[in-house]
């Protein structure tokens, strides 16, 4: 480096850290050094945002937040975010990271670092730093809409779609055509059950731009879910059409339950598995479509062949870890002695709305959903993931179950805490309830794990454990490939292992607090429907209306992979179908061990 060069460098630094200083005791001094430094040595991105600080402090909003974005533009060229930016390209988080926070000591109001930062936040799975961290990003830059789209998408992320929304509102407010945002808020809007709405916005998207298979794809999700299944069909197809490697449009054409794949369809599917460069999720999504496929024609043993092909490849990218489950089984059973709920008694929020319907997927909860929704008090939401949410947050920021302090912690909590954690699943669901009916189902199957918070919490909520033969439902579920938080699912030994824990604790909870749970048998529901419905609308506080025996008459949105099936009369040719692939069952079979023998009761014993 040449002697000037070194000395406008030096006093540059010098310029620097003198408005750096003159910050907090001089908000217009330091505006005005940070004026003279860009006066004389141009856009420079740390000049830049000591203005934005300095006009910030001075309650200059806008000329602040343009100051930031000028610092934004003028950072393209900065060596330790190029740098950042090397290693997000490359995957290398552990450098992206490291350097981000470096650079963030020095610089904490670098608007681009901060978003780069959020984005390798996002990538590793920790929603809740990216989420704080793009707030603070689009407080310092309104007008950041890079990092405002990250926020939004963060927010729906972490399952705040109502938030999510406002979010990119303000993004369509200046710029409403733009595919991406309006992809986003269509996304947020059937998280909260607004799938009319989402349909004429993908619907938008398409029509401008028609050569887009994700969004056909997403369009045909929406259509299925309120039952418009021709429309669906054929997004899924144009889908198909525009990307014949896309795995998961073909999946979700087999995941209607009602298509019939023709030849054509099959030798395409095939010819994309044979491809090199086909991708992972592509290559196991077909795979389950070509497994229903087949199952369909009959072949049994070449539809099995693809079911357990499909699920070693999903089950190579997942850390599920059945000795996990069994140990959060255990410490539930522990904390949940009869002392310790007898010493809680009458404490949570005493409202009596929700309607859990526990249990496995595949196991007819949908079928119990659908029969209670059709009922004039009750209203069917969906899936809502706001019980395990509290519960991981109870469980605090460790990396496995095992290590959190969930459920331990419950005991740690007052009469004031449990009434409040009732109030804000509550709250949470709020967005959800349209029909303004006394009670709403919250059809989360994976809730049965924390059985004992939502008594503590609702105290007066009703709890049902949908259950079904545990071959029928086991396999039933080792041949769905679920989009998220199932996975248990792609291993046989698995979801014998899992369903035997769920048996278990199910088991303790009715000992322990004897008719708090009532449990629909799936089998008997579909032998005598009036009954069991009967009894279970009884177990709810509700009369018997006709209209949930008619409950495929119900026209309500359903997201579940029964979609289409609950909109038929029960019927009875599937609760054994299983037995057509029995021959490969083994691994099942052994680690179900007496829950098998058992069913419909549990094995006995503690």
């Amino acid at each position: 480096m040449s002697g000037a060069a070194t000395e406008t460098f030096g006093a540059l630094e010098v310029a620097l850290e003198h408005a750096a200083r003159l910050l907090p005791l001089d908000a217009a001094a330091a505006e005005e050094q940070a004026r003279e430094i860009l006066r004389a040595v141009g856009e420079e991105p740390q000049a830049l945002r000591l203005l934005g600080a300095a006009l910030r402090r001075q309650g200059e909003t806008e000329a602040a937040e343009a100051a930031y974005l000028r610092s934004v533009k003028a950072s393209v060229s900065d060596p330790e975010l190029v740098r950042a930016a090397a290693a997000l390209c490359e995957n290398r988080l552990a450098v992206a990271e490291q350097t981000l926070r470096g650079v963030l000591m020095q610089r904490p109001t670098d608007v681009a670092a901060i978003r780069m930062l959020a984005e390798t936040g996002m990538r590793l799975g920790r929603y809740d730093d990216a989420e704080k961290l793009l707030a603070r990003c689009v407080e310092l830059a309104p007008g950041f809409s890079a990092a405002r789209h990250n926020y939004a998408t963060v927010l729906y992320r972490q399952n705040k779609p109502v938030a999510a929304i406002a979010e990119v509102d303000r993004l369509l407010a200046e710029d409403p055509a733009n595919p991406g945002y309006r992809n986003l808020k269509a996304a947020a809007l059937g998280r909260i059950g607004e799938f009319e709405a989402a349909i004429e916005l993908y619907g938008s998207v398409v029509r401008d731009q028609p050569r887009q298979p994700k969004v056909w794809m997403s369009l045909g999700h929406a259509l299925k879910t309120v039952g418009r299944q021709a429309e669906a069909i054929d997004a899924y197809r144009r889908c198909v059409a525009l990307a014949p490697q896309f795995g998961e449009a073909w999946w979700s054409l087999a995941n209607l339950k009602t298509v019939r794949f023709s030849d054509a369809d099959v030798a395409a599917m095939e010819g994309q598995l044979r491809r090199a460069d086909l991708s992972e999720e592509d290559r196991f999504h077909l795979e389950f479509a070509l497994g229903k496929a087949r199952e369909d024609e009959g072949a049994f043993e070449a539809s099995f062949g693809h079911y357990a092909r499909g699920n070693a490849l999903r089950r190579e990218g997942l850390d599920y870890d059945a000795d996990e489950t069994r140990d959060q089984v255990r410490r539930a059973k522990a904390l949940l002695a009869p002392a310790f709920l007898a010493a809680r008694a009458g404490q949570g929020c005493p409202a009596a709305d929700p309607i859990f319907v526990v249990g496995l997927p595949r196991a007819g909860s949908t079928l119990v959903e659908q029969i209670l929704a059709s009922h004039s008090q009750v209203e069917g939401t969906q899936e809502l993931p706001d019980i395990i949410s509290l519960a991981r947050r109870l469980g605090g920021r460790a990396k496995r179950a095992s290590e959190g302090r969930y459920p331990e912690v419950l005991a740690d909590l007052g009469p004031d805490d449990l009434a409040a954690l009732g109030a804000e699943y509550l709250e949470r669901a709020r967005p959800h309830r349209k029909l303004g009916r006394a009670f709403f189902i919250d059809k989360m199957p994976n809730n049965w794990a924390h059985v004992g918070l939502i008594h503590l919490i609702l105290p007066n909520a009703k709890i049902v454990d949908a259950r079904r033969h545990p071959m029928g439902c086991g396999f039933s579920g080792f041949k769905q490939h679920f989009a998220r938080g199932q996975g248990f699912t792609y291993d046989l030994t698995d979801i014998g292992r899992y369903y035997a824990d769920y048996v278990d604790l199910m088991a303790h909870v009715d000992r322990v607090l004897p008719g708090r749970v009532h449990r629909v048998i799936y089998e008997r529901m579909v032998a005598d429907p009036e009954s069991e419905t009967r009894a279970l609308l009884a177990h709810c506080g509700l009369p018997f209306e006709e209209a949930c025996l008619r409950f495929y008459e119900n026209d309500r949105a359903v997201r579940t992979a029964s979609s289409e099936q609950v909109r038929r009369p029960i019927f009875t040719d599937a609760a054994d179908h299983w037995r057509n692939y029995e021959p490969w069952l083994g691994p099942l079979k052994a680690a179900l061990g007496d829950v098998l023998t058992a069913y419909p009761e549990a094995p006995g014993g503690d």
